[in-house]
């Protein structure tokens, strides 16, 4: 028989919490629980509303991608969300906003949105449109100009994966959630940089690597190779501060050495080409009083 899973019964959850604001009441403007469905009525047959049971002879919702045909079970694999319209700061939301939105996270290839295959939906209330991942299927029934259907990949209801992410992104796009809220793979990477971050002292490749290259010890009992560390480079570098700090105290020009230099390179004739006429006079006399001393 077929059967919701646990995890669109979650998402089914998270949207009737926040978006069907009088719980006690039946009201237009309110997401009932009667219009968030997943398992098709017992006349249902084919499609992803269906599992194995219900299934049909080369059901687009099996055959169409091995992710399907790898996934099938007794689980449905879709989610039909109904009309319901919330203000939240001003601004008005709806079922055909919270589609568009839903469709474009689509498009634009979210993480949180891989294991979704389409979105059949209407963006006005006027025309039908589908979002197909597999880019084989365009159309839908005029139904969908009233709800809203989300046919999710079947392995990845198999494998029990959380689809919450998109949906509590959105809520918290529109401002009924404190935000931000990270992605299912953003979680994963978090965790493994924190696991790693917590082993640097050498208990993993990761942390022998760190350890080698900072302080050139190796955890692992083999003697690392003899080159510089963080550590002695860092020692390194303060001498040669210091010893530039040292440096830039020190004069290092010797005008004498320089004069002698260049005259040593010159013909007394260049020399005295090289004497302005005004001082001329005062350089004869300057050597004629110390030729006679």
């Amino acid at each position: 028989m077929t059967r919701a899973p646990a995890n669109l019964m979650a998402v089914r959850s998270l949207l009737l919490e926040h978006l069907n604001v009088d719980k006690n009441t039946v009201r237009d403007a309110d997401l009932e629980p009667a219009e968030v469905g997943i398992v098709g009525d017992p006349a249902h047959r084919g499609g992803y509303h269906c599992g194995s049971d219900r299934v049909v002879t080369n059901d687009y919702s099996v055959v169409e991608s091995p992710r399907d045909r790898a996934g099938l079970t007794l689980d449905a694999a879709a989610l039909d969300v109904g009309q319901f319209r919330v203000t939240v700061r001003g601004q008005a939301h709806d079922l055909r906003s919270f589609s568009t939105w839903c469709v474009g996270q689509c498009a634009a290839n979210a993480a949180d949105t891989r294991d979704i295959r389409e979105i059949i939906y209407s963006p006005d209330g006027r025309v039908v449109r589908r979002w197909d991942r597999l880019g084989k299927r365009s159309s839908g029934d005029n139904s969908h100009l009233w709800h809203t259907h989300f046919s999710f990949f079947r392995d990845a209801i198999k494998a029990g994966r959380d689809q919450r992410s998109l949906f509590r992104r959105y809520l918290t796009a529109i401002g009924l959630l404190e935000g931000p809220d990270m992605t299912q793979e953003e979680h994963n990477w978090l965790a493994t940089i924190h696991k790693n971050l917590t082993v640097l002292d050498g208990r993993n490749p990761i942390g022998q690597i760190y350890t080698r290259m900072s302080v050139g010890e190796d955890q692992t009992g083999i003697k690392p190779p003899n080159y510089p560390t963080l550590k002695t480079v860092t020692a390194q570098l303060a001498a040669l501060q210091a010893a530039l700090t040292a440096l830039a105290g020190r004069d290092f020009t010797d005008e004498s050495a320089i004069v002698q230099g260049v005259l040593a390179g010159l013909t007394p004739e260049k020399i005295a080409e090289a004497i302005p006429p005004e001082l001329a006079e005062q350089v004869a006399e300057e050597l004629a009083r110390r030729l006679a001393a």
